[in-house]
Parts: C-alpha cells; structure tokens; sequence
C-alpha cells in the first residue's frame, strides 16, 4: 500500500440534478479520506463532472442554449450539494477544461503513433441513450440492452483502440491482484465478461452526428468518444503527461480506490484498465463497485416522482444524519432501500437512543453530581475491564473496517462500545452510587461513561463530522485525536465538560416536508406513516394493567432492532469434521469474504443441495466456536418437534440486504 492515498468518484454526467446516488458515493469518499487524514495519512480526493457526449448535447440543444451554457449551468449544483454534505473534496474536475482537454489530445496523439490506435470502416447498431455501438447479438427485443430504448443502423469510418491487443493482459492482471475488483461478486462479472472474446474499442465520433466533444488531434472532422474522454480524469487531475513531469503524478499514483456504481463497472474495469496498460501504466489499487438504492421499495424515477431531493433531506433531517444513514443503512457493494420511516427508525435507534442517550445520561450527571469536570478514575473493577475489552475490540474493528471500504460494518463496530456504555450505566447505576455518597466510584464510572463517548466523537468524526466535532467539544477537548484512542483514559481530569442540548433529538415523526413530499409523490406510503403516528399515539394513551403488562411477553420495537438480519447466499458446504450433526458452510453476505458459519442441520440437508441457496443470518451475533470451528453466525429456521426447513428468501434479492 502507498504512503499516500488518493479516491475517486466517477465523474458525474451533467444531465440533471444530483440525487441521492451521487450522493451516497462521494460521501463514501469522504469518509475514507477522512479517516485517512485522522490517522496522519497524506490523502487526495477528485470529484467532477463529465460534460461531453451526444446526450449532453442534445438536452442543451433542447434547452435552447449552447452545450457550453448548459454544462456550467449544471455542475453547479453538483458543487453546491457537496458544500451542504460538508464534504471535503480536493479537487473537482471537469472534462471541458483546458488541462483535461491537453491530456486527452496529447494520449490519442500518443497512441496513434503507438499503432494503438486505427481507423477502420463500421457499422452496427447505435444506441444514443448508451453512446455506444451493440451487436446484433446484443440486443435485447431488438434495444439497447443497457438502457432499453431505441438502436439505429450506422455505418461510418471511425477511430478504434486495439483494446483486445491488452485483454489478456488484463485478466493476468486480476489474477494477480485479487483485491483489485471488489466486492467479489463483481469480479466474478468481469471474469464472465472477459472469458468472451475482447474487441476493439470504437473511440470517435464524426463531427458531422456529434459537434460536442474534445476534437481528435490528428483529424479534426472526429471528437473523442465520452468514456474515452471521461476516464481520463483520474489522471489529468494529477498531473499525468505522456511526455511531460510526472512528479505530481507519481506522488498520488496508482489510486487507492475508484468508487463507482455497479453500472459502470466494465467501463471502468475493461475499458480503464487497458487504456492504462496502453499508456504504460498500472491501474488502481482497488476498484470498488457500489450497488444501487431503491426509494421506498421503488426504483428511482424522474417519470413516478420519487427521486429523493438531498437537500429536502439536508433541510429537514441535517447533513451528519443524512451522511450517517447512508453509511450505515447497506453494506457498502449491496443494493439498498430508502425510505422515509426507515430514515426516521435508524435515526431514534442509532443516533437518538444509543449514542445520544448515553452522550446525554454521561454528561448530564457529571455536570450535576460531580461540578461539570472530568472526574478522577478509580481502580478497575473486573466489570471496568470487561468494558475496556468492548472498547479494544471495537476500535479494531471499526479501523479494518473502515480501511477495507465496509463502513456500515465498521459503525456496527463502534455502536457495540455505545450499547456496551448505556448497560454499563444501567448495571453500575450511578444515581445508587452518588446516593449512597461512594463518589469514588461514581466519579470512576462517570469517567469510563465520558471516555466512550470520547472514542465515539473521534471515531464518528468522519461520518458525522459536525457532531463528532460538537460531541468532542461538550467533553472539553479541543482537538479529535486518534491515538490510543480505545484506552478509555484519555480525557485531562479537571476539564470541563457540558451537557448542552441533546447531540441528536429524537423524531417523533416525519417533518411536515417529509410528508408533504411523500404525499406528492407516494401517497400510500404518506398514509401508512400517517398510520403508524397514530397507532403509536394510542398506544402511548392506552392505560396498561401492571399485571398485563408483566405477563405480556412481547418486546419492545428497540429491542428488535438490536438484532440485525440480513441475507446471505450459501457458497460452501461441507461437513463438520468433528460433528455429524453439524455442517460447516461459507455465506457471503457482502462483506470482504464470505463468513464461517457452523450449522446443526446434516439431518435435514446434504452439503451439496446448500450450494447457492439464499438464507437469512443473525448477523451480529458474537462469533465463537462450534467443535473446533469459528461460526460467525446464526441460520433462520423453522423448527417444531425437529428442523423443519431454512428460512429462504426469493433468488432476486442481493446477499447483503438487511431483512426488517
């Protein structure tokens, strides 16, 4: 790994407004980055625009403006949402300026006189919605199989890259380099890909169909086809010359991730990285394909009315909770779902009863029963280092985590330390302590209480950097430090601390815009929040016989949430070699390997009738071992007087979405 670190997001295309998509991805970035920063690590982070190309010009010419008007009207937006996410970018690029336009011009120069670059006569299906050329195999119900709409017959001289002259190339490469492409399941689909025969590249596009584009050097009647063009970003930004310095280059590349959605990932990963091997060069250290978010069960569409606004959500809810819900909601590489009541559930779990309410009891009784200063700690007690041990296991866990681009599960880390604080407090009970006047242990339990939100502040700086930093502010520190920071001895005794107002207010229900917007759009989803406000105000008024209610044995909507379903595909299977009850079977569930999980179903299943079945895992359950193996998991099943059968769920749905 490099000394420095440098991310990218893919270059936005300039054909409306950013959604909650872009969002997501450039939030990721800045996360990581961040978290880089934190830890003393010199980083780089390129966000942009992508502004050529055949779709850009013909929704300017529909506008009635020049593509030059249309393209800085509307990168504007882009730059004004990523102000409101507070996120950090070094750079943003964009693919009409002169220093990306040089590097394009002066590559195909270079690589025509290579002899990687040809002219040869073509012809075949086009797609303009794709921007791209397709066979007659291609197509699917005789259209564009990437966007569905329309194809018409060209034939035209055009410029091509030999790209098949580096497929193999390229597939030694991801050998190699197993951490190249990930999550893994798309590297599977680039090894699909790659097993077909590799063509060469079609990259022009004649003046006389497309007039927008960067005009090829060595025949100005051609522009340069858009990805060509756009990929080339991620080293123009840095200084990249074929002939030229390459010290500024050298200093951030290769990258250390390019972020982009799964859609784009041959793009991407062919396209890219032959082009880079053409030009002498090495790809990234990681290219990492997201999935995509649905709304409210629905995929995103400007023709139904349920794009989410990220500023609707800025306004309402703020930029560190909009941040926080994104990150924490999907497996970073799984598909997800957003909705409204999920926001709003993950909001009061997460951030108003866990890490607000201990943030909140901490600082609140220090302020009232200890003079509002870091008190003195006291000699562990066998409960003081069963908590430490929470706090070493969820730094480390959070740290690979993180590095590893999983940050919903490197929250999950952290938030096992926020839940472990509040039931320290339960089980110590201070107010007992301060009433029985033994202020040595009730100043060393405070203390213990303010040094987990310490490790909270500094750890969830990078999500939720205005709150990390206001956390850290009511604990009286100054700056966020990461060293040593799971030892929770940190603090300076004697600071003061405040407990202010709460750090995240819980939601009692949607705001007015919220439900204004999903009545607009979405009316049945306005009417079954509207319903659930309700029921829980009657419940709420509802008189409850004590002895009722004691013999009732339900639980509490809190405590369902504790437990974290999610799904996983079976990918392995295999007897336990130390138990014939037991099968021990590998699920990848989204995360950077598939987890061990040991079983007691051989009677009912044979290993090999599991292979590709799709399951339901308790996901964070504590891993120990079953007879000599790890399970890092529970299977959902249906038991009467013996196992009756799994829990399944339909072969549509990605490994790695949450079940609730």
């Amino acid at each position: 790994m490099s000394d420095n670190f440098y991310i990218t997001t893919p270059i936005y295309y300039v054909n409306d407004k950013p959604h909650l998509g872009h969002a997501y991805t450039t939030i990721a970035a800045d996360v990581i980055t961040r978290w880089h920063r934190l830890n003393g690590r010199p980083a780089y982070f390129l966000t942009g625009t992508d502004e050529h190309g055949q779709k850009v010009f013909e929704a300017a010419t529909k506008r009635g403006l020049t593509p030059t008007q249309h393209v800085d009207e509307l990168c504007e937006p882009f730059k004004a949402l990523w102000a409101r996410l507070d996120i950090q970018n070094d750079d943003f690029i964009r693919t009409t300026e002169p220093r990306h336009t040089k590097v394009v011009q002066d590559v195909l120069q270079n690589l025509f006189d290579k002899g990687d670059i040809y002219t040869a006569d073509y012809e075949g299906w086009y797609s303009t919605s794709a921007e791209r050329f397709w066979t007659e195999k291609d197509l699917v119900d005789g259209k564009c199989p990437d966007t569905g709409t329309q194809v018409e017959w060209i034939k035209e001289k055009n410029y091509f890259f030999r790209m098949s002259k580096y497929a193999d190339q390229l597939r030694d490469y991801i050998d190699a380099n197993p951490d190249f492409l990930r999550p893994v399941s798309r590297k599977n689909e680039v090894l699909g890909y790659l097993k077909k025969e590799v063509g060469d590249l079609c990259i022009s596009r004649p003046k006389s169909r497309l007039p927008w584009g960067i005009p090829f050097p060595m025949d100005t009647d051609y522009v340069t086809y858009v990805w060509f063009d756009a990929l080339l970003n991620y080293i123009s930004a840095i200084g990249y010359h074929p002939s030229g310095s390459k010290d500024t280059f050298n200093r951030w590349w290769p990258a250390s991730y390019h972020l982009v959605g799964k859609d784009i990932l041959t793009t991407h990963s062919v396209y890219w990285s032959t082009m880079l091997f053409a030009m002498g060069l090495r790809p990234a250290e990681c290219l990492y394909a997201h999935g995509w978010w649905t709304i409210e069960g629905n995929k995103m569409s400007k023709s139904i009315g349920n794009v989410v606004d990220p500023h609707l959500l800025i306004d309402c809810y703020g930029s560190d909770a909009v941040r926080y819900f994104l990150m924490r909601e999907i497996l970073f590489g799984a598909d997800g779902d957003f909705s409204h009541l999920g926001f709003m559930t993950r909001y009061n779990a997460d951030l108003a009863n866990d890490l607000g309410n201990l943030a909140h009891r901490a600082l609140s009784m220090t302020s009232k029963w200890l003079g509002g200063a870091v008190p003195a700690l006291d000699p562990n007690t066998a409960a003081d280092d069963a908590l430490q041990r929470v706090a070493d296991e969820a730094v480390d866990g959070f740290r690979s985590n993180i590095e590893g681009m999983q940050i919903s599960t490197a929250l999950e880390s952290l938030w096992s330390l926020v839940q472990a604080g509040n039931k320290y407090i339960d089980d110590m009970e201070p107010w007992k302590l301060n009433r029985e006047g033994d202020l040595a242990r009730l100043a060393g339990v405070m203390r213990r209480c303010l040094e987990i939100c310490r490790v909270a502040a500094v750890l969830l700086s990078p999500v939720a950097p205005n709150k990390g930093k206001e956390l850290g502010e009511k604990l009286g520190l100054t700056a966020l430090d990461v060293d040593s920071v799971q030892s929770l001895d940190r603090l300076v005794q004697g600071s003061s601390v405040e407990a202010g107002e709460p750090l995240f207010p819980r939601m009692a229900e949607l705001p007015e815009r919220i439900q204004s917007a999903l009545a607009g759009a979405l009316p049945e989803k306005a009417e079954e929040a509207a319903a659930k406000a309700d029921a829980k105000k009657q419940k709420q008024e509802a008189p409850v016989a004590e002895e009722a209610e004691q013999s009732n044995p339900f639980i509490q909507f809190e405590d369902f949430l504790k437990v974290q379903l999610k799904v996983g595909e079976i990918v392995e299977a295999d007897k336990h070699p130390n138990a014939d009850r037991l099968l021990a079977l590998k699920v990848e569930v989204g995360e950077e390997r598939p987890r061990s999980i040991v079983a007691g179903i051989a009677a009912k299943y044979a290993p090999d009738d599991l292979v590709g079945k799709k399951i339901v895992i308790v996901a964070n359950l504590k891993p120990r071992k079953l007879r000599g193996v790890m399970s890092e998991g529970m299977l959902l099943a249906a038991t009467g007087s013996e196992l009756e059968g799994l829990v399944t769920v339909d072969s549509g749905v990605n490994f790695g979405s949450t079940v609730g």
